[in-house]
């Protein structure tokens, strides 16, 4: 390590309150450096990323070092990786196990960006918790009661329990991962219980709602107004994902058949059907929008639902288009387009379609995730059912 570095760290060192001396963070560094030009070059401590140290973590566990000195070459270098960001030489600390979990979940496991983004986050917010907090001693030394303290943070902060399991969850699967590859001999969430709650019951449209939407997103009859009916059209038909329609390309959609074949979460494919509307507003809007927007901005690429540039469009853009058609819209409410995939999945259910059915056309992996539906459907029977059955209540005589 050269000795302008070592003065820069030196100077980083003294902003940050570290437990573990400097000298000792230069001497994790220099091992690191000297493994990397081993074996096959050192690019320079501004160029180290996570897959540098993924293959240094994985020779470490090959050579069989003692937990303890692995457990500090890790804590080191995690703090090493610090001052390298905190003196802007690297964009993310290279050192965070955080961050070399980020690539197993996006290189193996291949999860959406959005998805990786969701762990980072919460293992950022766990890890933040316990800095303040003068508590972190790195990934590999949390204890029960680190765990129990941020679980009533949180509890503090009023979290719903649905983000809190949400976040118990990430921080079990990141555990699991260092388990798997040698880093920890337990996972401390393991034995952590997660509160049960009962599931809220997803907010869907009727169906004057709905007619409300589509007579919204046909505006003016403006090119992006077929885009937007389209959208609409397409979400409600076949109960796709938000992500799984901003990511769809012509060649999915077969229109012999009517059949579109969805790349879902973890690159799990299903074919949905999409009935006559549905079809007849792709249609209109692949030669009234698409095509006069992709010829004037010379854009070519195969995403079927795009800006008003002419570029794929993001889920977030068809989140903010659908809300723009609401406030067109006599409806009062904030849409997200997850409410067309609940609303797809009542109507199914409610006109008499299997479980197993809706099931296998909205990707679940699970049948217990698509049975919160029936609750739907039930309330929306026993609504029925006490409106219009003529002695479901008592009259104002019987009464008297």
């Amino acid at each position: 390590m050269d000795q302008s570095l070592k003065i820069k760290l030196d100077q980083q060192y003294q902003l940050n309150d570290l437990p573990t001396p400097l000298a000792k963070l230069i001497h994790s560094g220099q091992k690191f450096e000297d493994f990397l030009t081993t074996a096959g070059g050192f690019p320079g401590w501004s160029k180290v990323t996570a897959n540098d140290y993924a293959t240094y973590l994985s020779v470490l566990n090959q050579q069989r070092t003692p937990n303890s000195q692995l457990e500090q070459q890790v804590f080191s270098l995690d703090q090493l990786g610090m001052l390298l960001q905190d003196s802007q030489m690297v964009v993310k600390n290279p050192f965070d196990l955080a961050n070399v979990f980020a690539i197993y979940l996006t290189g193996e496991r291949q999860l959406a960006a959005t998805t990786v983004q969701g762990y980072e986050n919460d293992l950022r917010m766990f890890r933040k918790f316990l800095t303040a907090k003068k508590h972190w001693l790195g990934w590999l030394k949390i204890k029960r009661q680190d765990i129990q303290a941020y679980l009533t943070h949180l509890n503090d902060l009023r979290r719903q329990w649905t983000t809190i399991n949400r976040e118990l969850a990430s921080l079990r699967t990141f555990y699991n991962f260092l388990l798997t590859n040698g880093l920890v001999v337990a996972n401390p969430f393991d034995e952590v219980r997660m509160k049960h709650h009962s599931r809220s019951l997803p907010r869907y449209f009727y169906e004057p709602e709905m007619n409300a939407l589509f007579k919204a997103a046909d505006g003016d009859g403006r090119p992006l107004d077929f885009r937007n009916r389209a959208i609409i059209e397409l979400l409600y038909a076949t109960g796709m994902r938000v992500s799984e329609c901003a990511s769809l390309s012509l060649e999915q959609i077969n229109w012999d058949v009517q059949m579109i074949l969805v790349h879902g979460k973890g690159d799990k494919e299903r074919y949905v059907p999409f009935g006559h509307y549905a079809k007849v507003a792709l249609e209109r809007y692949l030669h009234e929008c698409r095509e006069p927007l992709m010829d004037k901005y010379h854009e070519e690429h195969r995403r079927v639902f795009i800006n008003h540039y002419g570029k794929p469009i993001t889920s977030e853009g068809i989140e903010y288009v659908l809300n723009q058609v609401v406030k067109k819209s006599s409806l009062n409410i904030h849409i997200h387009p997850h409410m067309l995939r609940h609303s797809f999945a009542t109507a199914m259910l409610n006109n008499g379609a299997d479980i197993r059915s809706v099931q296998e056309l909205l990707g679940h992996s699970s049948l217990s995730t698509t049975q919160i539906y029936t609750h739907v459907t039930r309330e929306n029977l026993q609504k029925t059912y006490m409106k219009l059955f003529p002695r479901a209540k008592m009259t104002k005589e019987d009464q008297s």
